[in-house]
This record gives C-alpha cells, structure tokens and sequence, in this order.
C-alpha cells in the first residue's frame, strides 16, 4: 500500500470514528436536556435490543439493514459496529445488506458497498488493535 493509500484510510477512519463519537456526544447532550424523553427512549431502545425470540446478532443485522435502507448514516455506523460486536461475520453483514438491496434498490446498495465496508474494516482493525494493547 502506497502512502496516498494509507492517508485515505487514516482519514476515512478518522471520518467512521469521528461519527460515532459525534453520536455518543449528542445523545448525551440530549439526555442532559432532556431526560424524561431520553431515558424513556433508552428504555424502549435497550427493551427491544435485549436477546429473546431473536438474538442480539439478528436484531443488529435487522437494524443494521433499516439504517440502510433509512440511509441514516450515523445509524449505518452504529449499527455495522453492534453487529460486529454481536460477533457477525463481514460475510453474514453482505448477505444481510443484499436482502436490503433487493428491497431498497441502488440506494442501499451504495450504502453497503461503500460506509458499510469501510465501517467494518475500520471497527474490526480497531477491536484488533484494543485486543492487542490488553
């Protein structure tokens, strides 16, 4: 990989991190302002991701999908890396992001080819690079 390559890379991870760092800061912000609602919403959110008749993988792969489609990219990143989390492999999170592009067309499709991918590489290179400094 030449050096243009590396700095591309830099920035495109810097841009995924920066994104769920953006995200973490505004929802705590909102909840500061607004806790009934937020911690309410937390509530909700957090009920409907716990493990039940679907796993947590499912319900991230779900999500995961409906952000796509959504094209919500804060949600894309978000979600990419709870399905990450939830151990999906890259293969599982393509097939589940094909099932979005028979339904939601090019758009989702440009979605998965492109943030998706570069979320994955990002998150699963920083999970290894946390794993090693433990």
């Amino acid at each position: 990989m030449n050096q243009q390559d590396q700095n591309q890379d830099q920035q495109q991870d810097s841009v995924i991190q920066m994104a769920l760092q953006d995200y973490k800061e505004g929802l705590g912000q909102f909840l500061q302002k607004m806790p009934d609602i937020a911690g309410k919403y937390n509530e909700f959110t957090e009920a409907c991701f716990k493990e039940g008749k679907l796993t947590k993988k499912e319900k991230q792969l779900m999500a995961l999908g409906i952000s796509v489609f959504a094209q919500d990219e804060y949600c894309i990143i978000y979600h990419t890396k709870g399905c990450l989390d939830e151990g999906c492999s890259e293969e599982e999170i393509l097939e589940a992001l094909g099932v979005t592009a028979a339904f939601g067309g090019g758009a989702a499709m440009s979605q998965a080819v492109t943030l998706v991918q570069e979320a994955i590489s990002e998150l699963s290179n920083s999970d290894d690079q946390q794993q090693q400094k433990h």
